[in-house]
């Protein structure tokens, strides 16, 4: 008995048939479908049917590329962006440490010139006296027969400060002056602190202006606490100039 193929609407496709079919609608779901969906509203607008004899392969991988691109594109403008805010930043930090160092400078600057001041300036050998002798006074307490300095009324044990700036160049007993202290002044001139209770300095010592050197006292030649103060133009005795200009010449009322 011999078999015959089935004709009519009823038979089969072929293989041919079925695998074109296949490859069709593979390229009409890469066109309209998932790359469709992968794509911008503005790169989806179109016909989304191949033109005939197009599979749609081309199109899908020029809108690939296109999204590559601006992929690209945006990845290379975010680093140029980062390289300027880098760059921005870098500066900044540089111009802040700029600052910074001025502003060091300019304090070191004030503090040196705050100390220029300090040592430069004078004070009252006792802070808040008067004077109850005035110089060249006369009288048998002093061998000269007058008073070679001052006397600045002060209890034992007052503080005594340096006037100015300058070096111990005596520090001990002075005869009728007691316990005394002679400094050499940075302008060349000296000053003489007598009746000293208690001397706090020794010779070659440097001395700021202001600064303690000992304790007023009634050492000496002296009929009560005091005290005694000189302005000279060299170390000893008999070289005085008169104290109350000495003390006006650098800004003082005594």
């Amino acid at each position: 008995m011999a078999f015959t193929r089935a004709t009519g609407t009823h038979r089969a496709p072929g293989r041919l048939t079925r695998t074109t079919a296949r490859f069709a609608g593979a390229c009409a779901l890469a066109a309209t479908g998932v790359v469709g969906s992968m794509a911008s509203p503005a790169l989806a607008v179109g016909p989304t049917t191949p033109s005939p004899g197009s599979t749609g392969l081309i199109g899908a991988v020029t809108l690939g590329d296109s999204i590559a691109d601006r992929i690209a594109d945006q990845a290379e403008a975010q680093q140029r962006g980062a390289e300027v805010r880098a760059k921005a930043e870098a500066k900044a930090r540089a111009e802040a440490a700029v600052r910074v160092r001025e502003a060091r400078e300019a304090k070191a600057r004030a503090a040196r010139a705050a100390e220029r001041v300090r040592l430069n300036s004078f004070h009252l050998p006792i802070a808040g006296s008067y004077i109850s002798t005035g110089y060249q006074s006369s009288g048998s307490l002093w061998s000269s027969g007058s008073h070679s300095g001052v006397d600045f009324h002060a209890a034992t044990g007052t503080p005594v400060l340096a006037v100015g700036a300058g070096t111990v160049v005596e520090a001990g007993w002075g005869g009728a002056y007691g316990n005394n202290i002679v400094l050499r002044m940075t302008d060349g001139t000296y000053t003489q602190y007598g009746h000293l209770s208690s001397i706090g300095v020794l010779v070659g010592q440097s001395v700021s202006s202001g600064e303690r050197i000992g304790l007023s006292g009634a050492t000496g030649n002296a009929t009560g606490p005091h005290l005694h103060f000189e302005a000279r133009t060299g170390p000893e005795y008999g070289s005085d100039m008169d104290p109350v200009a000495y003390l006006r010449a650098h800004g003082l009322t005594a």
